[in-house]
């Protein structure tokens, strides 16, 4: 059998390197790390002992016509330390988000997509 230990790395499709360089680093405040030199360009994101890497690849699969934000499409999630902190900061930067305090999770949530709809869910422990 197959001992799977954890993710290593997520990776979303992006249309704007730069774009989604400011995103990564600015909104989210991921740091940046050495990407091999491969035939496309990317960029690669420590999120603790895992990894996101972004793969610019015209259009982005998950690129949307609506501006709503569906939590039940593919996402991924990031912990944060402070649910209202989080918030404050997404508020401060004019980030469009769909805020979930009291959902049946035993955590509260945060929805948000980065420049190509990609959705990214950002949760902390309940107050």
């Amino acid at each position: 059998m197959m001992a799977v230990e954890r993710i290593h790395h997520v990776a979303v499709n992006v249309t704007d390197l730069a774009q989604s360089r400011r995103f990564y680093t600015e909104v989210l405040g991921l740091s940046e790390i050495p990407r091999p030199d491969f035939d496309f360009p990317g960029a690669w994101f420590a999120l603790g002992a895992q990894q996101l890497h972004l793969i610019v690849h015209p259009p982005a699969r998950t690129l949307r016509e609506t501006k709503e934000i569906d939590s039940r499409d593919g996402h991924f999630a990031l912990r944060v330390r402070s649910y209202l902190e989080a918030l404050d900061h997404l508020r401060a930067l004019d980030v469009p988000h769909s805020a979930r305090p009291q959902g049946k999770t035993s955590f509260q949530q945060i929805f948000i997509t980065d420049p190509d709809g990609n959705v990214i869910e950002l949760n902390a422990e309940r107050a």
